[in-house]
Order: structure tokens, then sequence, then C-alpha cells
């Protein structure tokens, strides 16, 4: 493998053949990844402003909306009013919402380990050895 050439490739052809693997591991057809990708993060870091949650996700404020309206439409999350700033709206998980995300995180979960167990431990130990660079560049 050339190393300057071959790995980006392949990186990108292994992550995407591995994130959309991975999608299949779900509990609820009917959301997108765009409002599964809200989900998580408000599961993982809390309440957050619509402005956060658009700078997170990379997208535009107007599409944002669109996605938190989605999922206040199906119950999975709610607006919050700021208690000490009328103007400020939070968005967090409902009880539904929170469900979701726990289970879906359990498939995907269950799925990982049934795969990892067939690994060698020298290959696992590896694959825990890349997994903090691979965070590294999906957070860059």
């Amino acid at each position: 493998m050339n190393m300057a050439n071959d790995l980006p490739q392949e990186l990108r052809l292994v992550v995407q053949r591995l994130s959309r693997r991975v999608r299949f591991e779900r509990t609820d057809d009917e959301i997108t990844d765009g409002q599964r990708s809200v989900l998580f993060h408000l599961f993982g870091d809390g309440a957050q402003t619509l402005g956060q949650l658009s700078e997170r996700d990379r997208v535009s404020p107007p599409s944002m909306n669109r996605t938190v309206n989605a999922l206040v439409a199906l119950e999975l999350v709610t607006r919050v009013a700021s208690e000490t700033d009328g103007r400020k709206v939070s968005i967090d998980l409902t009880p539904a919402g929170r469900s979701l995300v726990q289970e879906t995180r359990r498939k995907r979960d269950a799925w990982f380990s049934a795969r990892l167990a067939k690994l060698t431990p020298t290959q696992r130990a590896v694959l825990a050895e890349a997994a903090p660079i691979l965070r590294e560049l999906a957070d860059s």
C-alpha cells in the first residue's frame, strides 16, 4: 500500500462501509440519519440551543429548525424556554427520545461486540489504539 495515496482512499471506503452497516442497527425507521444525529448529540451532551445543534452537525439554522420540528412532532424532543432569558430556547430529549437512543446504542453495541469477539486479541488491541485517532479525525 502506498501510504500517501492509498491510505486516504482505503480509510474513506472502510469508514463509509462501516458507517452504512452500523446504521442498519437501529430501532426506528421513521427518523432520518440527521434526526438521529441530533438525538445522539442531545443524549451525550444534554440540552442545547438550535444554534449549538446547527454548529455541531454543520448545517444551517433553518435546516436544523426543520429537523427539530420533525422530532418535536414525533415527541422525541421538546423545546424548553430558559428560566432566565425568555428569548433563549433549548432543545432536550423526551423520555421517548432517550429510550430510542438507548435502544439504538444497545443494538449497535451488541453488533460491534459480536464482531469484535471474532477478532484476535492482537487485532482488538490495534483497534483500541486506532479508536482515539479515528475520533480525532471525525471531530476535526
